[in-house]
């Protein structure tokens, strides 16, 4: 299986690894720092350098997915040269484009923690917006949400993460915020991003992708659109500040 050094440091930008295998429908590293695309956070995109100093070839990584066997694909833009089965490559991340997603990640987040009780029932993070549904029959204003979310910002509040057992979260089902993405199971154990402190969170809940390490981080949100998705099911949409 692939290592995933994005549960080690989300804030890598470059990483070498190793070519296990390499077609235009994705390249397999044994180690990568691409998170790839689940539970509503995209895939990230970047490149793959490899060569000697006498010259180095590129390729364009369009978006990291999941391959059948849980190996991270890096999939290649159309045409691009592939690197060779046991070559070394550097892989780099478009930083701004994944630090863009951890915000917005951690702001979701925040987003659930002003709505205490209400199940999530789709999410989608972008660069330029991000969305959660609720099954909410009134939901507050924008403004509201939007200054409940600001303040939590504000407050610079630590983020965290820590494993528990398969068993655990099952003794404290109340831990899953949302109806449309569960934990991933089968490995025993259960990643949960802890927002403040351990004995008093603000938010804690089950999450596989990448946050940023305090709210300060987030920047400035606003609360752009409401809409109506169904009988009780509502949209919230945000957008970063900067």
């Amino acid at each position: 299986m692939t290592e995933l050094l994005f549960r080690l440091d989300p804030y890598g930008h470059d990483a070498q690894g190793t070519v296990l295998s390499s077609t235009p429908e994705g390249i397999v590293l044994d180690r990568t720092l691409f998170y790839p695309r689940a539970g509503g956070q995209p895939g990230d995109s970047g490149t793959l350098r490899w060569g000697t100093e006498a010259g180095f070839t590129h390729a364009d990584i369009t978006e990291a997915t999941k391959g059948p066997d849980g190996n991270v694909l890096h999939v290649p833009a159309k045409g691009a040269e592939l690197p060779p089965v046991g070559s070394a490559v550097i892989a780099s991340l478009d930083w701004n484009r994944r630090h863009r997603h951890m915000r917005m990640h951690t702001a979701l987040h925040l987003l659930c923690a002003v709505m205490p009780g209400i199940y999530a029932t789709g999410n989608q993070i972008g660069a330029e917006k991000s969305r959660l549904d609720f099954d909410l029959p009134e939901p507050p204003t924008k403004e509201w949400l939007t200054e409940r979310l600001n303040a939590l910002i504000a407050a610079d509040h630590k983020v965290s993460e820590r494993w528990i057992t398969e068993a655990e979260l099952d003794a404290n089902p109340g831990l899953v915020r949302t109806l449309s993405v569960q934990p991933p199971r089968g490995a025993g154990q259960i990643r949960l991003v802890c927002i403040g402190p351990e004995d008093l969170p603000v938010d804690l809940q089950p999450c596989g992708g990448t946050h940023v390490r305090s709210t300060g981080e987030i920047g400035g949100v606003e609360v752009t659109k409401l809409e109506s998705k169904g009988r009780q099911n509502r949209r919230v949409t945000l957008v970063l500040k900067d």
